[in-house]
């Protein structure tokens, strides 16, 4: 599981982020800001407070989170599998 350790508004709708393992990369959230829940990171000053939670997800107060496996995929242009082979194999040695 991918765990943000890092994160700062950068510009616009994007996102600095650095993960535990050191990816660092940046996200652009243009596709959800202003949009259903995420009506109110239109606003600059809103979309600043992100905060990283307690699980390495990002978050907005209570009402809003982000999942940190998608985003690291997201900065890494990693499929699942790929992102996270190195957990399923193990997960698969624990099991053996």
């Amino acid at each position: 599981m991918a765990r943000i350790v890092e994160v700062k508004p950068v510009g616009g709708t994007r996102l600095g982020l650095r993960f535990a393992d050191g990816v660092v990369g940046e996200v652009d959230l243009h596709r959800l800001v202003g949009k259903g829940v995420f009506a109110p990171m239109a606003d600059p000053s809103r979309f600043a407070e992100v905060k990283i939670g307690e699980d390495g997800e990002l978050r907005w107060d209570d009402t809003i989170d982000l999942c940190p496996d998608a985003l690291y995929m997201e900065v890494t242009g990693k499929s699942m599998q790929e992102a996270f082979a190195d957990t399923a194999s193990k997960n698969a040695d624990a099991c053996h």
